[in-house]
């Protein structure tokens, strides 16, 4: 890519989950190393759109939905023609693959898929699931190549598409940034990370059903038994009230603090005894990454796709079944005892550098950065 060419990433924003944050992180580190970039935004709500390089351009395609951004898309494809667009997930992946065959630029696309969708869709009709697969199934064969942040993921969009596994390449997520230890550093957020008192567990994510946070707090309630402690639970979602009311019937809700969305959740993380992953499924799980890059001990659930690659198998932290919570809060008990040394979990997690992952992107896509 020529010094004056931009590299076009195409975005929805909506809200504070891990993919806004990865793909942001992406988005400085490739700045970082001199590359202008355009952001395409199809919709922008997210507190994480802010502090973004000087040749970091935002432009906004004037839709909510990525069904109506084709046509203002396929107008700034003719406009700049850029040999590569980035698309994060599926929706905004397939809006690209349309625009570009409608511009005829010969942009290539390539797609960033962040979750196992085949788990996400579990327990659905034979109809949702086959409304889901069948645009992927049309529609990527058209990519260069689909990016996905695990093997796990990979192996789901070939059993999905059945795309051949050289179109398809695994990059770590951007996790490690160079502002973690920096970020965490700051003072501390919340009393309990620093009186003295009973250990605190952290779990981090938005309150919906992947994330499985009933199963957590059963966990939890189990584990006071013999180990008291508290538990500190960050995030927003729909599933605020009852998790609330289950805390309330489980007689924890003392010892559980719901604090909402947190700008800066490297304070929180660096200080807990304990981060704790309870997901129903994953693509590659950012929280337990960062939680191994600052020296926190992690558990997760076993769940698909990312945990055993980051946890490699157990052996930088236990993984128990979806959806136990015996299983779970002997996990816990067994790792607040016995604790991973932070060196080693650090050690554990160095691929998910963001200058390793920019890397890799830039290999894939075969661009070069002018630095």
């Amino acid at each position: 890519m020529t010094a004056e060419a931009r590299l076009p990433i195409l975005l929805s924003l909506s809200g504070e989950g891990g993919v806004e944050r990865m793909v942001l992180n992406l988005v400085r580190e490739l700045a970082g190393r001199g590359l202008d970039v355009d952001l395409l935004l199809i919709r922008e709500e997210s507190r994480h759109l802010t502090d973004l390089p000087a040749n970091v351009r935002i432009v906004r395609l004037g839709t909510r939905h990525a069904g109506l951004a084709v046509h203002p898309l396929t107008r700034y494809l003719r406009t700049h023609r850029p040999p590569v667009l980035l698309a994060a997930k599926d929706r905004a992946g397939r809006a690209a693959l349309k625009a570009a065959r409608r511009a005829g630029t010969g942009t290539r696309v390539f797609i960033r898929l962040g979750t196992t969708l085949s788990q996400a869709l579990e327990g659905r009709s034979d109809l949702r699931r086959w409304l889901r697969y069948r645009p992927m199934r049309r529609w990527y064969p058209g990519a260069a190549g689909i990016i996905a942040v695990s093997r796990g993921v990979a192996d789901d969009v070939h059993h999905i598409t059945g795309l051949p596994q050289e179109r398809l390449h695994v990059v770590r997520n951007p996790v490690i940034t160079p502002d973690l230890t920096h970020r965490a550093a700051a003072p501390s957020p919340h009393p309990w990370l620093e009186d003295g008192g009973d250990p605190v567990l952290l779990a981090m994510g938005r309150l919906t059903r992947q994330k499985d946070f009933p199963t957590l707090l059963r966990a939890f309630a189990r584990l006071q038994q013999a180990h008291p402690a508290r538990l500190i639970l960050l995030g927003e979602g729909g599933d605020r009230e009852a998790l609330q009311a289950l805390a309330q019937t489980l007689g924890i809700s003392q010892r559980v603090h719901m604090p909402g969305f947190a700008a800066n959740p490297y304070a929180w993380l660096a200080r807990a005894r304990l981060f704790v992953l309870s997901s129903a499924w994953e693509g590659s799980p950012n929280a337990l990454t960062e939680a191994m890059a600052l020296g926190t001990p992690v558990v997760s659930t076993d769940c698909r796709s990312g945990p055993r690659e980051i946890l490699q198998g157990g052996r930088y932290g236990p993984l128990v079944p979806v959806g136990d919570d015996a299983a779970l809060a002997e996990a816990m008990a067994s790792m607040l005892e016995n604790p991973i040394a932070p060196e080693v979990l650090r050690e554990g997690v160095q691929e998910y550098r963001a200058e390793t992952s920019a890397r890799r992107y830039l290999e894939v896509m075969g661009l070069e950065a002018p630095q």
